[in-house]
Order: structure tokens, then sequence, then C-alpha cells
């Protein structure tokens, strides 16, 4: 259970911003100055060893776009032409460049083949040429992670095709990456670098190298620890977080069993741990579970990393990282139960309380949020009033777009009986500013195959206003998976759901005052949201009703 909503406190984030970003400015002026790079070009390594092998599946078709001319890279392209250099042009967007700069066009190029692997060598080498001193973009930790274990995959593949001397500097460029992982970033991707390191390490050869993996598994120990709950979710509450540090920690764990060392027991105990939280959160339509700014992925992707999972056919958790999941056969749902992630861990988090994922016959019909914002969750806001604040201006670029200011308390209880399974569940998250607190029970029937809701607003302190009789406003929202359409009845009180060249549908029942169909906040791709709005007197309570059932019943 987390604590009462918190009073603001004036700097409570400034001081902390000031402080990151003035260290972050001293680390990089060392980084960037002739001792600081001579001291971490020191010493070399001595060649590779080892090949780690990257257990995501690697698309060929992305390698041979780039051999035709152009790179798709996070939802933007950039033609450069056959044998075009990317890195002397401006890229489409932010997010392209930071995958172009961690080599996440990489493992598709090389698995097109020997010509793949020739042209991987040509950019790898162009990029140092022009970044491998150092650059403040292309060198930010979250970015060389990603590329420090791209290239530790791939490198001794590149080495292959090199002279002696590229694969010196590949090597050593390697080395040197890898060793500023470590001196580099904060406690939300400490165990991204530290494994990042670790691979690197693994694949290298020499006295220094070896020094490196002994210290990026004792600090892959400690950010372990730091990360992963008892049960495996990860401090983000991201269950596509879990899964890409599962695959990161599957390609240590095989790339220390062809060098012939045994992990620690942290990585073990992280890999059994992670492996029930990715069972836990994949859907029946074999994506994950998309809490807290978190990606689906696809099935294949998803598949990947279960493939490895030796435990074979566990019974699936029924609660795990502050979520609770309901099965029946055509219904799943999958709720947020606790509070939103805090302090670091919450640049993606979402002000979504007790929000909701429903998958209906197999495939996606209500999600969580369609951004961060309450206005944009699945969840009741009561009045206009936000919850939670997202960091902007300078405590933003110091600490991340956090989320702050959403502290509240959670009450979850669970309960099974023959053919049903529901929650009860509570936040105060309102009562600070409306004495309210909002009960969600959600009653999944598991013979009739239908899910019933219902959101209470219970005055738990004095009632606001000068007399207790002023009406407050407020809103209940479900977020409609793109592909989604919804058409309301004609008395207002339901709504056909259904998705593209389906037959059938589910419909979605209430007692709302007034209900109505909106486009959905989600930026990048058209959407639908239903909408409830109701109001209540301050000295009273307010109750919405609805059910979700297939559309014949």
């Amino acid at each position: 259970m987390a604590g009462a909503p918190a009073i603001r406190i004036p700097g409570r984030t400034l001081a902390p911003a000031l402080w990151v970003g003035v260290t972050r400015a001293i680390a990089e002026d060392w980084r960037a100055s002739p001792p600081g790079r001579a001291l971490a070009g020191a010493p070399r390594a001595d060649g590779f060893q080892v090949r780690p092998r990257d257990f995501r599946p690697a698309d060929a078709e992305d390698g041979r776009r780039i051999l035709a001319g152009g790179f798709v890279l996070a939802g933007a392209s950039l033609a450069v032409g056959v044998r075009g250099d990317p890195w002397d042009r401006p890229s489409p967007s932010r997010a392209f460049a930071e995958a172009l700069h961690r080599f996440d066009w990489l493992p598709g190029l090389v698995a097109t083949g020997p010509d793949g692997a020739a042209e991987a060598l040509r950019l790898v080498l162009d990029w140092r040429r022009v970044f491998g001193r150092w650059n403040a973009f292309s060198w930010a930790p979250g970015v060389m992670a990603r590329r420090v274990f791209n290239l530790a995959c791939a490198a001794p593949t590149l080495a292959a095709r090199a002279s002696e001397a590229e694969t010196a500097q590949i090597a050593s460029d390697l080395l040197r990456q890898a060793r500023a992982l470590l001196g580099a970033g904060g406690a939300a991707d400490a165990a991204e670098r530290a494994a990042a390191a670790a691979v690197a390490a693994s694949a290298l050869r020499g006295p220094a190298a070896r020094r490196l993996l002994d210290r990026a598994l004792t600090r892959l120990s400690r950010a372990l620890a730091a990360t992963l709950d008892a049960d495996g979710g990860h401090r983000s509450r991201r269950p596509d977080l879990a899964l890409e540090l599962l695959f990161d920690l599957q390609t240590l764990e095989e790339a220390l069993g062809q060098r012939g060392l045994a992990g620690p027991e942290a990585l073990s105990r992280a890999l059994d741990r992670l492996a029930a939280a990715v069972r836990f959160f994949t859907l029946t339509d074999g994506t994950l579970a998309a809490f807290h700014g978190g990606a689906p992925l696809t099935p294949s992707y998803v598949a990947a990393a279960r493939a490895q999972d030796e435990t074979g056919e566990r019974p699936v958790a029924t609660g795990l990282g502050g979520y609770q999941r309901m099965d029946a056969r055509t219904l799943q749902v999958m709720a947020d139960v606790v509070a939103p992630p805090a302090g670091p861990w919450a640049v993606a988090a979402c002000a979504h309380p007790l929000s909701l994922e429903v998958l209906a016959g197999g495939r996606r019909l209500i999600e969580p949020g369609a951004g961060r914002t309450i206005e944009a969750g699945s969840t009741v806001q009561v009045g206009e009033a936000a919850f939670g604040e997202l960091l902007s201006g300078f405590p933003a670029a110091a600490l991340g777009p956090r989320l702050v200011d959403a502290e509240l308390a959670v009450d979850a209880q669970r309960h099974e009986a023959p053919g049903a399974v529901w929650l009860d569940l509570a936040h105060h998250g309102w009562m600070a500013r409306y004495g309210l607190m909002h009960q969600r029970r959600l009653y999944l029937d598991t013979t009739a195959g239908e899910l019933r809701g219902e959101d209470r607003l219970t005055p738990t302190a004095k009632a606001q206003g000068p007399d207790g009789r002023h009406f407050i406003g407020f809103t209940l929202r479900f977020q409609l998976a793109a592909g989604v359409s919804a058409l309301v009845s004609q008395d207002r009180r339901s709504a056909l759901l259904r998705r593209e060249g389906e037959a059938g549908g589910w419909v979605l029942r209430n007692d709302a005052l007034d209900f109505a169909v909106e486009p959905s906040p989600r930026a990048g791709r058209p959407g639908q949201q239903l909408v409830l709005h109701g109001q209540r007197r301050a000295d009273s309570g307010a109750r919405v009703r609805w059910k979700l059932a297939p559309a014949a019943s």
C-alpha cells in the first residue's frame, strides 16, 4: 500500500534537478576532456573471444532496406542512398536519432548475410570517425547502453571481415564505452547499463576485459536488487521493460556459458523472476499488457523471450507487480491496483489510478490509457482536477518528464467463487481535495463471459463547501483500443463496440447521467473513448454501474 497523498513542497523537484544537472555537466566536461578520454581508453582490449547471442528476433527486411539506401527507425525514415552516410545529415526526429545511435539497425543488417555484415562494418567505422571520441547526445547513458549491447553481439561477426587494425579499434572502443556505462546514468537504467557492460566484457579478450566483467557483474547484482520487486515486477511497473531486461540477462547468461563462467546468484534469481513476470503479463493475443507508457510489442517478439523459459507451462499468477489478472474463456482483464511508480522510475508513469485493460475474444478492446494524464486514462476523474503533474522545463531536462505528486493509498482485495472472480479496489487520491474515495468493483462472470463494473465516489471526510449541497461533476472514461469503433444506442444507455471486420461485437451498458463517444487523446493515431459523465452532491456519494457483454447476449 502506498502512502497518503503528499503535500507539495516548493523546490521538492527543483533541488534534485539542480544537483543532477550540475553533476551531469561536470561529468560530461570530464569525459569530453583529453585526460578523461585518455583514462577511459586505457588499458585496451585484446580482441574478441566469444559472440554473445541476442535472443531478440532480428528482421532481415530492415537490413535489406538499409542496403537499398533507406533507414526506417522509430516510425520515421531517412533516405541516404546505397552506401550512404546517415551520420552527416539531420535525423527526421529525435526518436529516430536515438535509435540510429543505439545501433538498433545493426541486428537486422547483420541478419542479411555477408553483404549486410560488410555494410554494418562500414557504418560502425564511419560512426567511430564522427562520434567515437565523445558526444553528449550519442554518449548519453541510455543511448550508449543499447549501442554497446548491439555492438557486442555483432562485433565478432564484423571482426571477421575487418583488418587487424579495424578489429583492434572496434574492440578498444567497445571496452571504453562499456567502461563508461558503469560511471554514468541513474538508478532507473542501472541494471540495463550494467548488463550491457557485462555482455561487452564477456565478448572481449584480455585482462582489462576480465576486470571490467568482474566490476560489471558486481554492479549488476546491486542494480537488480533495486530494479526488481520480489515477484519479478519492474520498479517502473512497465511490463515491456521487464521483458527487455529479461532479453539482456538471457544474452549475458549465454555469453558467460560460452566462456565457461558461472554468473552471480543474483543473475539466475532475476532470470527466474523476470520469466515469471513475462508469463503473467503475456495476454491471450500473445502481446504484453501495456501500462505506464509501455508497449504491447508483437507476439513473435514476446515469444522469443518465453522460448528460453525452461520452467515449462507453470500456472500463471493472479497478481504480480501491482497488477491483478482475471481470465475467462472470452474475456481477459488486467487491473492496476497500486500507486504509480515514483522517483526515477516515474519518467513514463501515467496518472491512471485503478485503470484496466480488457481483451475480448482474444483481441484488445479497452486500453488502460491513451496518454499520461488522468484525462487519458480508463478510470474516474473528479471535477476538472488533475491527478499528479508531469515535470516540465528545467526539472524535466534534468530528471526527465517524471510524474510527481501522484502518491496515493490503494486498497485491493481479490475474491473467487465457482464461475466468478472479482476485485474490490479503492484509492484515496481525491481525499485531500474533495474528501472522496474512489471505489471500483470489477466482477468477471466466467460462465456468462461478462464483465460487470461499479465505480463509486464515497465521502470519507467532512463535506466540502458552505452547505454541502453544491454539485461536483465526475467523469468515467474507457479508452478504446486501436481499430475499435463505438456506436451509441438511441437511448444513450449503451454502446456497441466492434473491431474492423468483426461481425458481432461487444455491448457496454451503463446507468450514467450522460454517455458519449469522443475522440481519444491518443497521440499519433486516431481513436475513440467512451465518456460517462455524472454529478454528485458534496455531502453524498455517487455510483455508476456498467456491464460489458457479447452483443448477442
